[in-house]
């Protein structure tokens, strides 16, 4: 796990099943029918129940660049906070939407006084990005909303080669090398 400290907040790259890890909330890349079938969405329905999808679709439909919260089911986050990265699914996306979802998701996190929070690859997957490319997009939005962001944002690539684009794509961004991270993130992780 690399990490890189904004003022008193961490944003961090790590690897992992987004589906096991025990930050306040994840993200889900949604799309705005808040269908959740495949990619991450759907990873998060199978492992934390279809009340998640139920709860997100009462909210439906929800454009790219905004986001809803719903419980987090039965999974070890609190919450989901669903980001719509497509209009339909399946859809490939345009770079800002990537950008789009990631600032919405972070932005509504922090209004809803969320500490940590585990994100994907927004829009990479079924959206068609590449990880690098949406790494260097959240990290964006995160450097926009600076400390108006949870306290933790952990960046979660499935695999190393995922892990080794997100961490190329938040070091594009920040323009510095990932470093250390703080003990305490690693319960989350």
């Amino acid at each position: 796990m690399k990490c890189w400290t904004l003022g008193d907040r961490v944003l961090a790259v790590s690897m992992g099943d987004l589906t096991k890890v025990r930050a306040e909330a994840v993200v889900n890349p949604a799309n705005s029918l808040m269908i959740m079938g495949g990619g991450a969405a759907g990873a998060l329905k199978r492992a934390g129940g279809s009340v998640i999808e139920e709860e997100a679709m009462r909210k439906a439909p929800v454009p790219v660049g905004e986001a809803v919260i719903t419980s987090g089911g039965s999974l070890p986050a609190r919450f989901v906070i669903h980001a719509p990265t497509m209009e339909e699914p399946g859809m490939r996306i345009p770079l800002v939407n990537a950008f789009k979802a990631s600032y919405a998701a972070l932005r509504l996190a922090s209004e809803a006084g969320i500490e940590s929070v585990a994100m994907p690859a927004m829009g990479a997957g079924v959206g068609g990005l590449s990880v690098a490319e949406v790494a260097r997009e959240a990290a964006m939005a995160a450097s926009i909303l600076r400390g108006k962001w949870p306290r933790y944002i952990i960046l979660v690539a499935r695999g190393e080669e995922a892990y080794r684009g997100m961490e190329k794509g938040v070091r594009e961004a920040l323009g510095v090398e990932g470093g250390e991270c703080p003990a305490d993130l690693a319960r989350l992780v």
